[in-house]
């Protein structure tokens, strides 16, 4: 595809000007490298043509993290042998030179080996943030650099802007289209990462960036969006931890709040907090999974008020707020899963970490999982930073036979 210097009528001006400014790059466009992270998706195709037209330098890199063989079995996931292919369709057609850099390796040590092992502690992880921290924002932006890039650019749905300062320093926020905000899962990309990575997609709509996709005549104009975790065949989560840990199929007992027994089960790992549906524990008034104690190989159950959490331990704290954290209570908003809304909280520094008040308490709150924090809601809010819920009790070390409490 022999782009012309021009947008195609069929793309708004905005679209463009949107690039220049997520870009922020001094000087002419050509003088510019930036490497293109490219899943084989909709939303990276669309900043590469978009870069591309947009007149940089532009070289392309697709990671591969799971084996093709396995993944292209499988619709639905990200990182397969088809969005390979795809990536490279696409970049052919752009007419940027394209790398596959073979990081399965990496990936398995990173963030499926860490996977297994926080579900077997009781913990209900986040991959994706795991794959940020350690491959895509660690190893892909040293790639980058040494390519003597000036940026490394995503597809991301999150906005970034340099502080007006004078400091080159750079701030995340929410973005346009909050409904396809992924603010949550980019929490623990730290200041230095920031002020290299570019999000053109963050000021604009999932519905535009389609739109440029078919005015440009992208063979992945129509491909729908990934929704499985790439390494979880038909999200199947318990499958794949008890190939790495299979001591993990632990059986043990399913009690109430005050131990009593009220059924058995085949290991915590079947298990999330919050869980209400197969349970197997028969009749009776509702009850949910309030706790998975790994050390007792125990699922604790109770009525729903027992989830609500008013206080929140959190843990590896990326803290990206211009204002330092502090014993004193800072006013946030606060995000504890990806799917929901962020409500009214604060926060204050503790120890090696933080703990997060929130005024209404919460429900369902699950060790592992992200605890993010913002300025304000709706679009254009600062990402304030994150960190990860803590667990309640000590880390366990598994063997065949039995379970030994170690210290945290």
């Amino acid at each position: 595809m022999n782009l012309a210097p021009t947008m195609p009528a069929q793309i708004e001006p905005r679209v463009l000007a949107a690039v220049h400014q997520a870009m922020g790059l001094p000087g002419r466009p050509q003088d510019h490298r930036v490497v293109c992270a490219m899943s084989g998706g909709v939303d990276s195709s669309v900043v590469a043509a978009l870069l591309k037209l947009a007149g940089y330098n532009v070289v392309g890199i697709t990671l591969q993290l799971y084996d093709h063989g396995e993944a292209i079995r499988r619709k639905g996931a990200c990182c397969a042998g088809q969005d390979i292919h795809d990536a490279r369709r696409v970049a052919a057609a752009l007419d940027i030179p394209h790398y596959v850099l073979d990081f399965e390796s990496r990936f398995r040590d990173s963030v499926i080996e860490d996977f297994a092992e926080a579900y077997v502690q009781g913990a209900t992880p986040v991959p994706c943030v795991r794959c940020n921290q350690t491959v895509k924002f660690a190893d892909l932006l040293a790639r980058a650099h040494e390519l003597d890039a000036s940026a490394l650019v995503t597809g991301h749905y999150v906005e970034t802007r340099v502080r007006a300062d004078g400091s080159g320093r750079w701030d995340m926020f929410t973005p346009a289209d909050t409904a396809r905000d992924q603010s949550y899962f980019l929490f623990a990309t730290t200041q230095a990462q920031l002020d290299f990575l570019r999000f053109p997609l963050g000021l604009l709509t999932k519905p535009e960036a389609r739109a440029v996709a078919q005015a440009l005549g992208l063979s992945v104009a129509d491909k729908p969006d990934s929704q499985d975790i790439c390494f979880v065949p038909d999200g199947n989560y318990a499958d794949v931890i008890l190939k790495l840990r299979p001591e993990a199929a632990r059986p043990g007992n399913i009690v109430d709040l005050d131990g009593r027994v009220l059924g058995q089960h085949a290991g915590i790992i079947h298990y999330t907090i919050g869980q209400r549906k197969g349970l197997g524990i028969g009749g009776g008034a509702p009850l949910y999974v309030i706790r998975l104690d790994a050390a007792n190989a125990q699922v604790i159950v109770g009525p729903r008020e027992a989830l609500r959490r008013h206080e929140i331990a959190v843990t590896d704290l990326n803290w990206l707020g211009e204002c330092a954290l502090s014993d004193e209570p800072q006013a946030v908003f606060a995000r504890i899963r990806s799917t929901r809304a962020p409500v009214a909280a604060s926060i204050r520094a503790e120890g090696q970490g933080a703990v997060l008040a929130i005024d209404g308490g919460e429900y369902g709150v699950s060790p592992g999982q992200a605890a993010v924090f913002y300025g304000g809601l709706g679009p254009g809010q600062r990402v304030l930073g994150g960190g990860f819920i803590a667990l309640a009790q000590p880390r366990v070390a598994f063997t065949r036979s039995a379970a030994v409490a170690l210290t945290a």
